[in-house]
């Protein structure tokens, strides 16, 4: 719209100094004109009459003449002869005269003319030599006398300002005239643009059914056609993938969902047969040995797809309590005989108190731990934490973040592995093949945090080793009942 009210004044401001200049030398020519004709009949009717050498008198009565020809009396005229002047009137210095003027009037047998500024106008002065014709067309000869003629070109003037108001005027509708084409024609290309704009966006967001409505057969009628054929084929191509991922899921599910039971049934005989593996010979009580060991991972298999089924459905809910944190991560320790095996570094009981999901926290606790004792090396600790956050958020009050982290003392995590580690069956060298975890434990963890609204991150330590850091924010604790009293 700029550029267009650009263009348009531009071109306006050009055509009217162009129209203008035109319309102002068709004036000033046709005034000269009229006055040049004038002057030389007149000068013509008079030279028959006036003798040569002229008298002083004669050179006066001869400028009033002339003078008496513009009725107005605007006309001013000087007569001269040698050293001989005469003005129409008396004492009359003839200061629009210039030396260049009469130079070329002494020197040219032609009519000659100039204008110039005389105080606050423009004035036409005129210069004629009076001449004869002499015999045989041999051309004109000087007399000597030489007539000048002043003329304010008042009326011009006022006609030329007449055309700059006029110009003025016609500029002001016709940028108004541009801005209002210019505006309607922006609209015209800016509008599928904006709405091309709202379906992109409604594109990122999710809503693939989003289309655009053609109009026309232009450049962005083609594109909004364009635009509705790619969003077919990729609301076509998500769709095909979202149901290859709810197969698939519930494929997962019920697979795990059918095994359980014999995997149950298998685990008590497996039970029964650890029993009587010292009554065994040797090799059947090793193969009962395996089979038991291997029923087990199959069985937290199972039960770690399960998990990660009910996290992919979106059935996973945090139930919320309130409890101690130190002790909750004392008791995770106490449940699998960790507690010799960890340091701990905890806040003192009933310092650091949230609301939390215990089993959650449970299982992710014993993830991270149980991931830096098969893989780290001792000593593994275990510290816990509280900081308060509200600058990142914006919120008026901080939130309380409970900061758990597992460290250990083993080589680390290579730095090709850290951006893979919470993914699911990832496994750092690709020839184990056989571990002892279902390489979900670290998956299902980071699922756990996701749940509770944080965070969880792996990294290396400067002195050697891995950590892990989880990150949770604490709900406000439920007021008591002597709290809520007035």
């Amino acid at each position: 719209m700029v550029a267009f009210t650009l263009v348009a004044a531009l071109t306006a401001a050009a055509t009217g100094s162009l129209t203008f200049r035109e319309a102002r030398t068709g004036v000033l020519q046709q005034s000269q004109d009229t006055v040049i004709k004038l002057l030389r009949d007149k000068v013509d009717g008079l030279s028959v009459v006036i003798d040569v050498p002229p008298a002083q008198d004669g050179l006066e009565a001869f400028a009033v003449e002339v003078a008496s020809l513009d009725p107005t009396g605007a006309w001013r005229v000087l007569v001269a002869y040698g050293a001989l002047r005469a003005t129409s009137t008396p004492n009359d210095p003839f200061p629009e005269l210039t030396p260049a003027l009469r130079e070329a009037v002494s020197s040219r047998t032609a009519t000659v003319f100039q204008r110039v500024r005389s105080g606050d106008h423009t004035a036409l002065v005129v210069g004629m030599p009076v001449t004869y014709d002499t015999a045989a067309g041999a051309g004109a000869t000087a007399s000597g006398v030489q007539v000048y003629l002043t003329v304010p070109q008042i009326t011009e003037a006022a006609y030329v300002d007449a055309l700059v108001d006029a110009a003025e005027r016609a500029t002001v509708p016709a940028l108004a005239l541009a801005v209002l084409l210019a505006l309607l024609a922006a609209r015209g290309v800016l509008r599928p643009v904006r709405a091309l704009r709202r379906a992109t966006r409604s594109i990122a967001e999710g809503k693939l059914d989003t289309r655009l409505a053609v109009h026309g057969s232009d450049e962005l009628a083609d594109l909004s056609h364009t635009f509705n054929e790619t969003a077919a084929a990729l609301e076509e191509s998500v769709a095909g993938l979202r149901g290859m991922e709810a197969r698939a899921r519930r494929f997962a599910a019920d697979v795990s969902h059918e095994l359980r039971t014999p995997l149950a049934a298998m685990a008590a005989v497996t039970d029964v047969l650890d029993e009587d593996a010292a009554r065994l010979d040797p090799d059947t009580a090793t193969a009962v040995r395996l089979i038991s060991q291997e029923t087990v991972k199959l069985a937290r298999l199972v039960d770690d797809l399960m998990e990660i089924s009910r996290f992919d459905a979106g059935a996973a809910v945090a139930h919320l309590d309130e409890i101690d944190l130190a002790e909750s991560l004392c008791r995770t320790l106490a449940a699998r005989a960790w507690t010799d095996l960890v340091e701990t570094d905890l806040p003192p009981p009933d310092v650091l108190r949230g609301r939390v999901d215990p089993r959650r926290l449970d299982v992710v606790v014993a993830n991270l731990v149980g991931n830096a004792l098969r893989h780290g090396a001792r000593p593994v600790r275990l510290r816990l934490r509280e900081r308060q956050d509200g600058s990142e958020r914006g919120e008026a009050t901080e939130v309380r973040i409970a900061v758990i982290e597992v460290l250990d003392s083993g080589p680390g995590i290579p730095e090709t592995v850290l951006p893979h580690v919470f993914e699911r069956f990832y496994k750092s060298d690709a020839a184990r093949t056989r571990t002892e975890g279902s390489g979900l434990g670290l998956a299902i963890a980071a699922e756990n945090v996701r749940v509770h609204g944080g965070a969880v991150r792996a990294a290396n330590r400067p002195e050697g080793g891995a950590v892990f850091t989880v990150e949770i924010p604490l709900r406000p604790d439920r007021p008591r009942p002597e709290e809520s009293r007035p």
